[in-house]
């Protein structure tokens, strides 16, 4: 007896030998093999940052308060309460743009990196005295060769607790920030277009680049920013999600900018733990760059990059 398709028609055939319908050129150039491609993903996702950053800033210009607090920061000096609503502003940005996408792409939030059931957890309490270490450490070459050195406390008692707390939040801020903008949604939606490694590079450069428009930034600063976001992706290659780099990112800024006093990007602290000063050639000290633009910097990232190799197991899937 001939099998049954549809309304009784005899098929002549059996299914899995009749060849598949060719999908149209109109198909194919906006779907893949994992959906909608990547390319028009990210294009999605830059148009929905575009759109909330237009209704962030209208909302704040029909805020008096917050519009005029805001127009008190300036780029050449770091305020903790100024670091916490303007870095907070904006991870509320993207967290939203990340949840906008989710929504759009039926994925899990924690597929982009972040998986919410581990935030501060022990991934992240790991990767904080990973990046002091190895600030600490970047100092301590430094100050041997004679290129550095500590001048005593600036802020004591109640009030360095005080901004050690807001120090500390803010950069936690910075850390989210940064690594879901890099290494969040574009490093997972271009990976998979192009990619691990490749997508890693690209956006490390551009990482990096985006450094140099902080007043006090020099080539060789952003060049080093760059090269940190590539252990960082190591970091992320490593564990599955973002929750080490943000840990590494947040105590690396937060030891520079308010423990050690040194310029963070360029960029001086009101109310840091320590008084500093560099020394010698920049080359070696960094000069106004702060750490961040010394060569032994390089040496750090490799210790760094085999420090995350064998203290965390190879990568597992993020949690979602």
């Amino acid at each position: 007896m001939a099998e049954e398709y549809g309304a009784g028609e005899p098929l002549s055939q059996p299914v899995e030998n009749r060849v598949a319908e060719k999908p149209s050129a109109i198909h194919t150039i906006f779907i893949g093999p994992n959906g909608l491609r990547a390319g028009w993903r990210l294009l999605i996702f830059l148009l929905v940052v575009f759109v909330l950053s237009r209704g962030l800033t209208f909302t704040v210009r029909h805020i008096p308060a917050l519009r005029n607090f805001l127009s008190t920061q300036t780029g050449a000096e770091f305020s903790a309460t100024g670091l916490i609503v303007q870095e907070g502003l904006g991870t509320i940005l993207l967290i939203v743009a990340c949840c906008v996408m989710s929504f759009i792409e039926k994925r899990p939030f924690g597929a982009y990196g972040m998986p919410m059931n581990e935030a501060f957890g022990m991934r992240f309490w790991k990767g904080v005295p990973l990046g002091f270490i190895m600030l600490s450490l970047l100092l301590a070459m430094m100050a041997a060769l004679h290129g550095f050195s500590l001048d005593g406390v600036a802020v004591g008692g109640a009030e360095a607790w005080k901004y050690a707390a807001l120090y500390f939040i803010g950069f936690i801020l910075v850390g989210i920030f940064e690594e879901l903008s890099f290494r969040g949604y574009l490093q997972y939606t271009l990976g998979s277009g192009i990619g691990f490694w490749p997508a890693a590079l690209i956006l490390s450069v551009l990482f990096g680049a985006t450094h140099l428009s902080n007043s006090g930034e020099k080539l060789l600063g952003a060049i080093m920013a760059g090269a940190f976001g590539l252990v960082a992706a190591f970091a992320l290659w490593r564990t599955g999600n973002l929750w080490v780099p943000i840990g590494m990112h947040t105590s690396w800024d937060w030891g520079e900018t308010y423990f050690y006093g040194t310029p963070d990007s360029g960029i001086l602290a009101r109310g840091h733990f320590l008084n500093s000063t560099p020394h010698g050639p920049q080359w070696l000290s960094g000069g106004s760059v702060g750490p961040e633009g010394s060569y032994l910097v390089f040496a750090i990232l490799i210790i760094w990059a085999i420090a995350i190799y064998f203290l965390f197991p190879a990568k597992t899937k993020a949690a979602v």
